[in-house]
């Protein structure tokens, strides 16, 4: 995965000082680089009987459809608040920097539907771990969290302890 790692770009405080944004950017530009990322984790989860793929906002988005196609799943957006047009549920989490809340349609994700959770990054897993209790409150059954980058100094994984996380680039 070293050759991603190159492509992904270090923004110094952003959002907010003392803290190193990963800019994904230049990977998502670079075609071979991005079919890598989604093959990788298609591939992780291929034989998971995966019925939907929920990511989150906003670079959750960019992955998690086309992980979805391959995987031959439907795509559960879980969005900031005020987006998502028809009943929701919410909840609130704390962020490395700040709390933050998100919301899915209350009909995203039904009983026994085996889910999987994608975003850009696990950092201390606060977001990922919110995304899964709202899909598990629906009745959906997490099979998985991947992401394209850890933070591994953060312990995200932690928070997400008792499911099955996979990370492409590690940090």
């Amino acid at each position: 995965m070293d050759n991603l790692k190159k492509l992904i770009r270090d923004v110094p405080d952003f959002p907010k000082k003392g803290i190193i944004f990963k800019d994904i950017t230049p990977l998502l530009q670079n075609p071979k680089g991005l079919r890598e990322c989604v093959e990788a984790i298609s591939t992780h989860y291929k034989n998971k009987k995966i019925d939907v793929v929920v990511g989150a906002e906003a670079r959750g988005f960019i992955l998690a459809p086309t992980i979805a196609f391959n995987l031959g799943a439907g795509f559960v957006p879980i969005r900031k608040p005020g987006k998502l047009p028809y009943e929701k549920i919410s909840m609130s989490y704390a962020l490395e920097y700040g709390t933050d809340t998100l919301e899915i349609h209350k009909d995203g994700v039904r009983k026994g539907q085996q889910v999987l959770m994608v975003d850009d990054l696990l950092a201390t897993g606060g977001t990922m771990a919110a995304c899964c209790r709202m899909v598990e409150s629906l009745g959906g059954n997490v099979v998985g969290c991947a992401f394209l980058i850890e933070l591994t100094f953060l312990n995200g994984k932690k928070a997400l302890g008792k499911y099955d996380t996979y990370s492409l680039i590690k940090y």
